[in-house]
């Protein structure tokens, strides 16, 4: 049928009198008449009669059938007021129904005259203000009526008429307002009865046909369109359009961001529809609304930032502009910003709905990026970003669900690769690709990488991760533009400012597993450098407390979600965040307090959370007796449901995962963090006794000593938490809480009897009970909860043990090698968990154990070593039946590799209650027809060794015997003459049984000198052994006279050497250890120093790894701190960066206690160096040597201490050669040398040097007093070096540090000074990578020299015939480093320096920190020798075993004042006793402080 357009309607009103009559057409047959006169008015009833006869009449007509003036009465009565502002509503209804037959059936022409055009107004005025919004309330009763109006309007475009009537704008605003009010809700009625979708498809349709016929739209009506798409903000109230300018733009409500729709809106899909209808005209309208809010706020802004700079200096003003600050200049009103926000937000939504009507505005957003104002260049970044990612004014999707605690793990099959959503609204959409429609403004948006301002890079790197996530909005990223998103994403978490690289952190955390993996991992795992995981891993150990735990946090959230994956072997997944475990745990290595602390939390919140495994499969409830369930837990309760699943074997399952997977250094840190939990544990039993006596404050007894020794342990906790001194309050409030119920869950943490459950719901009440103690401080739970982690059995728990048992016998899923590693380290800290399953460990055995025709599994060395660590501590627990003790001596004579006899000795010799019968049995068993190559002689030589150390007395009987088969039948004979083709090295597997057998021949002679030999005899014991130990590291592990030993036993020989004069010098436990230091000359510990120089870098690697662990354990002189400085030239970076890390925690240690042992030492390093082979005098040669001191000086020296170590290098000055008076020459030029270097140290670092007030003993047996005044004049004023090495040391130490302060740049904890608790003093940070060179290149190595070591006179003449090589920057190979293999056999004799005694007894083992020795201990290699290695005491056992006996009185506390007195006192004790070691691990207090509590 024919309707009306705006071209026709126009036609129509200009009509005024027809010229012609209709051809004869039937024409309206209702003839009643539908007005009145006044006064008379026809009666309601009649009259809706009459208009429902004609509406039905006229309803049947159809157009152009019928003579249209006939129409002409009933229209003009029609339009009468009587009708149109007729009181009652049928009545309106009515005529409205038949006025829309009239112009449907006139149509297109118009049923009036014009004098009759005055009535349009008062028609439509009827339409909109009275039957068109009457359709909000659909149980009218006249809503049938109503609804054939408005369906009539639309099918026939009689609307279209609305917008020729003069002054039309407040109709047409009325219209608008009433169809989107009651659409959306706000003019419903009571019943609450919906609108229909018919209703809402005319409605649109009327909308459509006015914007697209009207001439022009009134603002408003803008504002009313464009205010339906912010319906869908939750910040914004629902409630319709409002009046004004900016209608619809409704105040932010933050109680209603959470109120999110579940669909779209009906009047956001009508103003959707009618902007997509109409896109052309609409893209006008909008484009007009955005500039007037955009451009008012940017002329404000304008306009404020000229009156600012207008009172500023034009100088000053310059200086504002190019200032990188996030303020800028000065900005938009709040109130203009509020506006702005709206715009930017419906922009967002009208991307979404319909682009095409932004075409216009897109243009001026980007502009907006270029705007000087920050807040403008925010919103537009933000906007576009979004709009990018078809994200709306709802916001964002919400993150995908990373449940660290989640079973079964996610999987790449089941992790979706979209993004899920129940919400249409959050769900991102993007109509079309944003790159391609406006690619001018996607340019501009990807220049805001490199803003100045750190806001807007932060806002940027959030955007792309939402592109990046959401796929652009899920129209899709090309691989270039993804690819260069993903490097713009790894670029930014190595910003320079913390926002962004937070920012840049948050935004890999929104990325699902899948994401991460498909997308993020696709440029490269964590371990590529310069990819997205590989800068996050970096943020682990950014300086900023901030960025680590946020990185941490994801990193550890990131593994834990693929973990399943790793388990399942994907090689995709692996290389992508495989490592992420090691990067996480060598932040360990950094020694910083806070680094520490969140760690711990990553530990046990992320990769092995308390709750794991979270599944829907719930343990069994406990038993209504379970005292847990009634508040009070018992000891092996809470066992989980065999009928559901096994959860403590699925949490091992992770926690060996984790192992498998670790590298060395990590794998270390691992168990150096469990390691803590015994020392700990021990130190808060002592804690909780004290509080116990403490009563609240309620003391009975003596006061002061309560409050002093449970002051003492607090101070103790309290260092080992950062901001010590609020740890320290907490703890003494949670001691004045005095909350028994506290102390009782805390032991049921520590108590090894508790299974897993206890440990973990213990935990859980604990928390709850601090955070809703009555004046508990908020702060409380953040100390106790990292305490908390330490202390408790989480991973070496007895509910663990069968699982890790049960995996060590399957290698299901490849985890039976770190079964066995987990269960040695778990024997070897805390085998008391082992006491509820060790006879299962002890069945274990009994099944494999060997026989003549069966050998054991390879892995039962390690369940063997577990049980002889645990036979040692609880001997009384370990099975005594007869099978048992069979099985294990089946295994000293069948047992394979030789290292299982070994253990097998061990545990017979630690239970057994017969053990000397079983010792002469296994001896004579042993050295019966033994023979090289039968037997299992290697087994058996195992045996000996081991009964050596175990049962002297045993086998004192056949020592001869013995001996013979070490030194004749072993040691003095080459089976296996040398060959060209021998291999330099092979690994400890690999070697032949020869070279086997010639190792287990070594251990057994130092095992006799181990087993405490009588002290009378021990001296004519020991020389021919270290006289063997010092030829075979003299002559580079040759013992043969004919020096055919195979090149590949020398080094394994010259290793085992070098490791055996360490233990026996670090023996405990016996009254040889000074013997047998005192017998290492000086001569002789020079070249033994000087293995830390050999070829072949596992020599060099496995003698220091030996010295550090003896070192860090406190068991070794303080002589042997010197062997570390000698690692200037080492040609493995990592193994030197990480003996520089080592070296920096033993200064920091030693500062706490203010111990100077690391600054006298520098006196041993200079003589040792003076003894150094390659030392000469000539300017090269020295210049090479700067480097040795420089290698001392950059971890140790500081502002404070540098002035005692220049009083060191004069006071070596002032001295002699006591080794050989021929070498105090080299002393001289190297006491010159130290000077000069420090000199030029402290001008280049800046520093003020003062001078040493105090006094220095050097050690008598390395130094000895000049013979007169005038030879100590004259050598006080000469100088030794020469002029032309000034520049070079000018160049050296400034080349060095510029070095260092590159590595500082790149790394964060980088410092050249030293620190106590993993901070310095004066400067912020952490000292872990100080050394990190990112250039991969080392120390230039010189060409060892072939002689013996150098004296004096030769020296120079030396100097000047040697050809110089390897002087260059290059690495040489392993044959031209240096070496010590040159120096002859030591003189084995009584090695005494001044004063060895007094000082010994008092310091030597006195003190010992537990924190720092533990961790230190641990982060060494555990190379296990034997079972009978002693662990050193820690300091936690002596205050867990000290803190709770008697006082010992006042005499010796003022004694241990005095000890500690000040720092020059200190210098003068330390060196009193030349020869005195400190201990490397020393602890807050001594043994005799301890005694005090």
């Amino acid at each position: 049928m024919p309707t009306r357009s705006r071209t026709a309607a126009k036609t129509a009103v200009e009509v005024v009198e027809p010229e012609e009559a209709q051809d004869a057409l039937p024409g309206l047959q209702f003839n009643e008449t539908l007005s009145w006169r006044a006064g008379r008015p026809i009666a309601v009833a009649e009259l809706l009669r009459r208009l429902q006869a004609l509406s039905k009449e006229l309803r049947e007509m159809d157009q152009e059938e019928h003579d249209r003036t006939s129409f002409t009465k009933v229209a003009k009565e029609l339009v009468g007021q009587g009708l149109l502002g007729h009181k009652d509503k049928g009545i309106r209804a009515w005529t409205a129904c038949c006025l829309v037959d009239i112009l449907r059936l006139c149509a297109p022409d118009a049923p009036f005259t014009g004098a009759q055009l005055k009535a349009w107004r008062d028609i439509f005025g009827l339409f909109v203000t009275s039957i068109l919004p009457s359709l909000s309330d659909p149980s009218s009763a006249y809503n049938t009526q109503h609804l054939y109006v408005l369906q009539s309007l639309a099918q026939v475009k009689s609307i279209v008429l609305l917008t020729d009537i003069p002054s039309s704008e407040p109709l047409i605003l009325s219209l608008f307002t009433s169809f989107f009010d009651i659409l959306s809700g706000s003019s419903r009625s009571s019943t609450g009865e919906q609108i229909g979708k018919n209703t809402e498809y005319h409605m649109t349709a009327i909308l459509v046909i006015l914007v697209d016929e009207a001439p022009s739209l009134p603002p408003e009506v803008v504002d009313i369109i464009v205010a339906q798409f912010l319906r869908t903000d939750p910040r914004a109230l629902t409630n319709g359009a409002t009046k004004g300018k900016r209608n619809g733009m409704a105040p932010v409500d933050d109680r209603q961001s959470t109120l999110l729709l579940k669909e779209l809106p009906p009047a956001y899909s009508m103003a959707k529809a009618v902007c997509n209808s109409c896109p052309e005209k609409m893209a006008r309208h909008v484009s007009q609304y955005f500039n007037d809010v955009i451009l008012d706020a940017s002329s404000s802004a304008a306009a404020a930032d000229g009156a600012a700079k207008g009172h500023l200096h034009r100088k000053a003003a310059y200086a504002k502009e190019d200032s990188d600050s996030d303020e800028g200049p000065v900005g938009p009103s709040e109130d203009d910003l509020t506006e702005l926000r709206k715009a930017h937000r419906l922009l967002r939504e009208l991307w979404r709905a319909s682009p095409g009507v932004l075409q216009n505005v897109i243009p001026q957003l980007s502009l907006e990026l270029s705007a000087e104002n920050v807040q403008l260049r925010l919103l537009a970044t933000e906007t576009l970003g979004d709009i990018i990612s078809g994200i709306g004014a709802a916001g964002p999707p919400p993150p995908p669900t990373m449940d660290p605690s989640a079973y079964p793990p996610t999987t790449l099959a089941t992790s979706s690769n979209t993004i899920l959503t129940s919400n249409v609204l959050t769900t991102p959409l993007s109509p079309q690709s944003f790159m391609q429609a406006h690619p001018a403004a996607y340019h501009g948006f990807l220049s805001r990488r490199n803003d100045k301002s750190a806001l807007i890079r932060s806002a940027w790197i959030t955007s792309v991760g939402q592109i990046l996530t959401t796929s652009a909005g899920g129209i899709g990223l090309s691989q270039s533009d993804e690819q260069m998103l993903v490097k713009d994403l790894a670029h930014k978490l190595a910003d320079a400012d913390e926002r962004v690289r937070i920012a840049a952190i948050k935004s890999v955390g929104r990325f699902g597993f899948h994401d991460t993996i498909n997308k993020l991992g696709s440029t490269g795992g964590i371990d590529k450098e310069g990819s997205v995981l590989n800068n996050l891993a970096g943020r682990a150990r950014d300086r900023k407390h901030n960025v680590r735990a946020e990185g941490m946090t994801t990193l550890g959230q990131l593994w834990a979600v693929g973990c399943g994956e790793l388990r399942n072997g994907n090689e995709l997944v692996k290389a992508a965040i495989g490592s992420i475990p090691s990067k996480l745990l060598d932040t360990f290595y950094v020694n910083d307090l806070d680094i520490n602390v969140l760690l711990d939390h990553v530990l046990f919140e992320q990769l092995v959370p308390l709750s794991y495994p979270s599944s829907k499969q719930k343990a069994s409830k406990p038993e209504s007796n379970d005292p847990l369930g009634s508040q009070k837990l018992s000891q092996g309760s809470g066992d989980m449901s065999k009928d559901t699943f096994d959860a403590d074997k699925i949490r091992i399952e992770r926690v060996l995962h984790l192992v498998k997977d670790l590298d060395d250094k990590a794998k270390k840190a691992f168990f150096a963090v469990q390691g803590r939990q015994v020392q700990l544990s021990r130190i808060m039993q002592a804690f909780l006794k004290r509080c116990e006596e403490y009563n609240g404050g309620i003391i009975q007894g003596s006061e002061a000593d309560v409050k002093s020794n449970l002051g003492r342990l607090i101070d103790w906790l309290a260092k080992t938490l950062p901001d010590s001194p609020r740890v320290s309050a907490d703890l003494w409030k949670f001691a004045k809480m005095h909350d028994r119920r506290n102390y009782q869950l805390l032991r049921f943490c520590m108590d090894p009897n508790s299974d897993y459950r206890t440990v973990h719901k213990a935990i859980k009440e604990l928390t709850k009970r601090i955070e809703a103690a009555p004046g508990s401080p908020a702060g409380m739970l953040d100390t106790m909860r990292p305490l908390l982690y330490r202390l408790s059995l989480l991973i070496y728990n007895k509910s663990h043990v069968p699982a890790i048992v049960g995996l060590s016998r399957t290698d299901d899923g490849s985890l039976s090698s770190t079964a066995h590693e987990v269960l040695k380290e778990m024997s070897t800290r805390n085998p008391e968990v082992f006491k509820a399953h060790v006879s299962e460990l002890c069945r274990l055995l009994e099944d494999q154990a060997p026989t003549a025709k069966k050998a054991n599994e390879p892995g039962t060395v390690d369940t063997l070593k577990a049980c002889a660590r645990f036979a040692q501590k609880f001997p009384n627990e370990v099975p005594q039946d007869r099978k048992f003790l069979q099985s294990l001596v089946n295994f000293t004579i069948y047992g394979t590799p030789p290292a299982a006899a070994k253990h097998a000795v061990t545990i017979i010799m630690a239970a057994a209650d017969r053990r000397e019968m079983y010792a002469k049995d296994m001896v004579q068993r042993s050295i019966k027809d033994f023979k090289f190559g039968h037997g299992n002689f290697l087994t058996r030589l195992a045996t000996l060794s081991q009964l050596m150390l175990m049962a002297p007395k045993e086998v004192e009987e056949e020592n001869d015997a013995v001996f013979h088969i070490a030194i004749e039948d072993i040691l003095l004979k080459v089976r296996t003459p040398a060959q060209a083709s021998d291999p330099e090295w092979v690994s400890g597997a690999e070697l032949d049984d020869e070279g086997t057998a010639k190792l287990w021949a070594l251990k057994t002679l130092a095992n006799r000198l181990r087993s405490d030999p009588d002290p009378s005899t021990v001296k004519e014991i020991a020389r021919p052994v270290l006289k063997l130990l010092s030829t075979l590291i003299e002559n580079e592990g040759e013992l043969s006279k004919k020096k055919d030993t195979p090149l590949s036993h020398k080094p394994h020989l010259r290793l085992l050497a070098g490791q055996l004069f360490l233990k026996l010098c670090s023996t405990t436990g016996n009254s040889t250890r000074k013997t047998y230091d005192d017998l290492l000359e000086p001569d002789g510990f020079n070249r033994l120093a000087f293995l830390s120089q050999a070829s072949q870098p596992q020599v060099r690697t496995g003698f220091v790894n030996k010295l550090k662990k003896y070192l860090g354990q406190g068991h070794l002189s303080q002589r042997f701190y010197t062997i570390p400085f000698l690692l200037a030239y080492e040609p493995q970076q990592a193994f030197r960066l990480d003996t520089v890390t080592w070296i920096r925690s033993r200064v920091a240690f030693f500062g706490q206690q203010q111990k100077p042992i690391m600054e006298s030492v520098f006196a041993r390093l200079l003589s040792l160096l003076a003894h150094h082979p390659d030392f000469s005098t000539t300017p090269d040669d020295l210049a090479d040597f700067a480097r040795y001191i420089l290698f001392y000086l950059q971890p140790v020296a500081t502002e404070e201490n540098l002035p005692l170590i220049y009083f060191v290098a004069q006071r070596v000055k002032q001295t002699r050669d006591a080794i050989d008076p021929e070498y105090s020459e080299n002393l001289y030029y190297l006491s010159d040398l130290a000077q000069s270097i420090i000199r030029r140290y402290e001008d280049v670092q800046g520093w003020a040097m003062q001078t040493w007030p105090g006094k220095m003993r050097l050690p008598s047996s390395l130094f000895a007093a000049l013979p007169s005044h005038e030879v100590a004049q004259e050598i006080a004023t000469r100088t030794y070096l020469p002029d032309e090495l000034e520049d070079q040391l000018d160049n050296i130490v400034k080349a060095k540090l510029k070095q260092q302060k590159k590595r500082k740049s790149i790394d964060p904890y980088a410092t050249s000074s030293h620190h106590t608790n993993g901070r310095s003093k004066k400067r912020k940070g952490s000292f872990a990578n100080t050394h990190i060179n990112n250039n991969n290149t080392t120390l230039p190595i010189r060409k060892s020299s072939s002689k013996r070591i150098a004296k004096p006179k030769d020296s120079r003449k030396r100097a000047a015939t040697r050809t110089r090589e390897g002087a260059s920057d290059a690495i040489p190979s392993s044959e031209q480093r240096r070496r010590s293999s040159r120096h002859g056999a030591p003189k084995v004799g009584n090695y005494r320096e001044l004063s060895d005694d007094d000082e010994e007894e008092e310091e030597g083992e006195d003190d010992v920190d537990m924190e720092t020795s533990d961790r230190q201990r641990e982060n060494e290699e555990q190379e296990d020798d034997g079972t009978d290695d002693e662990e050193s005491v820690e300091e936690g056992e002596e205050i867990a075993a000290d803190t709770v006996g008697a006082t010992k009185g006042k005499a010796k506390a003022e004694k241990n004042v005095e000890r500690k007195s000040g720092p020059i006192k200190a210098v003068d004790e330390a060196n009193e006793d030349d020869d005195e070691e400190g201990d490397l691990s020393s602890p807050p207090a001594s043994d005799s402080e301890l005694d005090d509590y």
